[in-house]
């Protein structure tokens, strides 16, 4: 079963994975705090080139099938160009109205 986008409990997260999903990287960055961080697999990594390469550069989509903590924590099936589907975790960190930090990898 999957969470529809728009049915997701926090606003910044579901601001996120909407703009992710339509591929719209104006919107993506603009739901992010202008100092935002992440990480993939424990390891922090720079956010615009990370995005050009996992999200925009390779037709990013995720396909969230549970969340919790209010939210803020996603398992999502993930696709791109690249590395195909996989099951992921994303944890997010949210100051403002923004997501400050997201934290995604393997589930």
């Amino acid at each position: 079963m999957t969470v529809p986008v728009d049915r997701l409990s926090h606003p910044a997260v579901r601001a996120l994975v909407s703009a992710l999903n339509a591929n719209d990287e104006q919107a993506f960055f603009a739901a992010l705090t202008p100092d935002a961080t992440m990480s993939d697999d424990g390891s922090d990594r720079n956010l615009r080139e990370w995005t050009d390469r996992e999200i925009f550069g390779s037709r990013g989509h995720m396909e969230v099938q549970s969340e919790s903590d209010d939210g803020l924590s996603l398992v999502a099936n993930y696709r791109n160009d690249t590395w195909g589907e996989m099951r992921t975790s994303w944890q997010f960190t949210v100051a403002n109205g923004k997501v400050s930090r997201f934290e995604t990898g393997q589930a």
